[in-house]
C-alpha cells in the first residue's frame, strides 16, 4: 500500500495529493496531526534517507528555534529527537509504499516516475 504521511493544509502536501490522484495512484494519507509520529516511523525513514533529507529547515519552526538547538543536530540521533518533539520540522510529504520511502518533499518531476 502507498502512503502519502504529511499535514492537510500544507501546501506541498496538497500538490502532492493532487499528483497522485491525477496518476490514479491509490494511496492511503497519514495525518501527522491526527494520528502523529512514532519513533519507529522516523528510525525507518532516517535509515533511508537521512537526517539531512528529512528535516526541513526552511519552516517557521525551525526559523523559530534557538540557534543553539539548530547547532546541535548533527547525526540521526540528535534528528530523530527534534522531529518527535516537533513533527514541523519533517519536510514533507513523505511518500513510501511497502516500507520504501519513494520521496521526501514533492518535486513534480519526482513524482511522474514513481511507480509503486
Amino acid at each position: 500500500m502507498t502512503k502519502l504521511y504529511g499535514i492537510p493544509n500544507c501546501g506541498t502536501v496538497k500538490k502532492a495529493r493532487i499528483s497522485l490522484e491525477a496518476r490514479g495512484i491509490a494511496y492511503e494519507f497519514h495525518d501527522f496531526k491526527k494520528h502523529g509520529v512514532t519513533e519507529a516511523m522516523l528510525s525507518g525513514w532516517l535509515k533511508q534517507v537521512g537526517w539531512q533529507k528529512l528535516l526541513k529547515k526552511t519552516g517557521p519552526t525551525w526559523g523559530q528555534l534557538p540557534d543553539e538547538v539548530k547547532s546541535s543536530i548533527k547525526d540521526d540521533a540528535s534528528a530523530l529527537a527534534l522531529m518527535l518533539e516537533k513533527p514541523n520540522v519533517i519536510k514533507r510529504p513523505v511518500l513510501e509504499h511497502g516500507g520504501k520511502v519513494l520521496a521526501t518533499g514533492f518535486s513534480e518531476h519526482d513524482y511522474e516516475n514513481i511507480k509503486p
